[in-house]
């Protein structure tokens, strides 16, 4: 690998090397690494682009790395990745896309992640998204993530885009059934004129259930973000909904929260705040020294994070 890839490998999944366990390593539409373990089996599909990775009964304190790049200028990618979670298991998955792109010509990933979580398993799904490149060219990155969640099973869903994506739309859709917990965290970060839409459904089926959606975003320069979530409680359950923005330049935030309880004993909460930084929190950071563009960087990045 060179350079570049190695800069987006650590932008997007934090590696520095070649991780143990399992992984699977995709760069411009093809395998450029990948490796199963006893426990954890990754196998590519024979019908279309992608891989099932296999996680066996019981497996515990395990990772898997599945992270894609594109370096390649007018290259459209698309790939099915689905995962089949045992009962019992713990483990923690590591995905997320990064774009170098110095063409004129757009690039694009389209990524659909199929989760089938098993009865009292704990899945922590890492997914970050990172472009860069000076070209005119378009850096796309539209992912999908379905979640179908067994009785008392729990995932933990951190969604990131961390800069350079010219547009995205991220769809999200799970449904649980008893006893299930679903914690989805989105942090994404937009400028000049970027685009970004996120749009989850969620579909409370069992009893005593819970989700929790929050999303953090930062919109600058004449970017525009779209937040749309969709929650519906059809048994005794518990969900919140968040979605919290910060404005700067001429951006703009559009947040459209949906709760729709069919059940008597459906308790659905949404709340969304959108606006500028506030003054006083900018006062206290110059105080200490810093002009306003840090103090503007100290705050978002702090949001961002939270």
């Amino acid at each position: 690998m060179d350079k570049i890839d190695r800069e987006l490998l650590e932008k997007v999944a934090q590696l520095h090397k070649v991780p143990a366990g399992a992984f699977n390593i995709r760069k411009n539409g093809q395998t450029e690494a990948r490796q199963s373990t006893k426990e954890i089996e990754i196998v590519p599909k024979e019908d279309k682009s992608g891989i099932d990775i296999i996680v066996k009964k019981g497996v515990k304190n395990k990772s898997v790395h599945i992270p894609v790049i594109i370096t390649m200028g007018g290259f459209q990618d698309l790939v099915y990745n689905d995962f089949y979670i045992g009962d019992d298991c713990d483990i923690t998955i590591i995905a997320g896309c990064g774009i170098d792109n110095k063409t004129c010509k757009d690039s694009q990933h389209d990524g659909i992640h199929t989760f089938h979580v098993g009865k009292n398993s704990k899945v922590s799904y890492i997914e970050r998204h990172y472009a860069q490149g000076k070209g005119d060219g378009k850096k796309i990155l539209n992912p999908v993530t379905k979640v179908f969640m067994k009785q008392n099973s729990q995932m933990n869903f951190e969604s990131l885009q961390i800069g350079g994506v010219s547009n995205t739309i991220r769809k999200t859709y799970a449904t649980l059934k008893d006893g299930c917990v679903l914690n989805i965290k989105e942090n994404i970060l937009t400028e000049r004129k970027q685009q970004a839409k996120t749009y989850f459904k969620v579909n409370l089926l069992g009893k005593n259930c819970k989700c929790d959606v929050v999303s953090h975003s930062v919109a600058k320069g004449e970017s525009v973000q779209e937040f749309v979530a969709d929650v519906v409680g059809q048994n005794e359950c518990f969900a919140h909904v968040e979605c919290d923005g910060i404005l700067l330049d001429n951006a703009r935030i559009v947040s459209t929260p949906k709760i729709d309880a069919k059940h008597s004993q459906a308790s659905l909460v949404h709340e969304a705040a959108i606006g500028k930084i506030a003054g006083d929190q900018l006062v206290k950071l110059m105080s200490l020294g810093l002009d306003q563009n840090q103090a503007e960087q100290v705050i978002i990045k702090g949001f961002l994070e939270n």
